[in-house]
């Protein structure tokens, strides 16, 4: 989803932190590294709910056991990570993928994607008061939206499709002041992702009006509007293919504890993303999260899902978010899977 995805949290990354696996719900560990000897791994994250896997990866002490120090660095937005990545400030990363066609229309080879971490087609969405029924309904109204994200592209692929684009007042504020722009009657609809998506649908006189099931690449390609990639810093990942292949194979244990034990890592998550309980419970379950096994199919070109990110690059040029669509398969490495 956006350029973005929210908040902060750092944890050490040490053999003591290894107690604390059964209470998150015991993910798989092989052997055991002294901190010492530990590869520090430089992982830009936020309270989005890509994030999830990196952070109970973190918290458990998989990682740590596996040998790997991450140290978890918030960005606001994910073309903030991206620059951090291109700076060398970030080693690994969760992204919505605007950001990197951004520097993949620029040329950049900094970077690769190397894994597809979720689909959260029910955790984002145009949300509206109870009176719209339909989009034709938004006519002359105001809808709030961060500019340059995955929202924004939604509401303009569904005010294009409803042939609404020049007649819906678009307004672009932060997702975090979204719902008390709601609540102050400052707009009359919201389109953002979780968790303030969350909180703006448990509101009073609210309601959900399209998700991204709606949007019309996610119908033939599976695709979102800004899709999650986990992407890896070239220059540092060539050095230490080991460690990149070690991460990921604990990064889908993690993914495998939202799968089936979502109630148990909601606990941990909770003090990452402040949501209530039940709200964290519904926010791991409607996403999907992949598994490593699944990821050779998911990044295979010419492969279904890589030509939708391709058209999805075409659509960003359309909307002109970006100058042109990058060839993203370029960019696409399944080496270390």
């Amino acid at each position: 989803m956006n350029f973005s995805r929210r908040q902060f949290l750092r944890t050490s990354a040490t053999m003591s932190a290894l107690s604390a696996v059964s209470a998150v719900g015991g993910l798989s560990l092989t052997g055991t590294a002294r901190a010492a000897d530990a590869i520090t791994v430089q992982y830009g994250g936020s309270a989005w709910l890509g994030h999830y896997p990196a952070y109970l990866a973190m918290k458990s002490g998989a990682f740590a056991a596996a040998g790997i120090n991450q140290q978890w660095q918030s960005f606001g937005t994910s073309s903030a990570r991206m620059s951090a990545v291109l700076s060398g400030g970030i080693d690994i990363a969760c992204t919505g993928i605007v950001s990197a066609l951004a520097l993949m229309a620029r040329g950049s080879k900094h970077f690769s994607i190397v894994a597809i971490p979720d689909s959260f087609s029910r955790v984002e969405g145009l949300l509206v008061r109870d009176s719209v029924r339909s989009i034709q309904d938004l006519k002359g109204k105001k809808v709030g939206v961060t500019f340059a994200s995955s929202s924004h592209l939604l509401v303009l692929d569904l005010l294009g499709s409803a042939g609404l684009s020049n007649d819906v007042t678009l307004l672009n504020v932060p997702a975090p002041e979204l719902p008390g722009a709601i609540q102050s009657g400052q707009i009359d609809a919201a389109a953002v992702w979780a968790p303030q998506f969350n909180r703006i649908r448990a509101m009073s006189g609210m309601k959900l009006l399209a998700d991204d099931t709606q949007f019309s690449l996610h119908k033939k390609y599976g695709v979102t509007p800004g899709p999650d990639v986990l992407i890896v810093r070239n220059a540092w990942a060539e050095k230490n293919v080991d460690t990149v292949r070690k991460y990921l194979s604990v990064y889908f244990e993690a993914s495998q504890m939202l799968r089936t034990k979502p109630e148990e890592a909601a606990r941990s998550l909770i003090a990452l993303t402040g949501m209530s309980a039940l709200d964290q419970i519904e926010a791991i379950k409607d996403a999907e999260w992949y598994t490593l096994e699944q990821q050779t199919q998911l990044l295979k070109s010419p492969g279904n899902y890589v030509d939708g990110l391709q058209r999805l690059a075409e659509m960003l040029v359309t909307y002109k978010q970006i100058d042109k669509a990058p060839a993203v398969r370029q960019w696409v490495n399944t080496s270390y899977l």
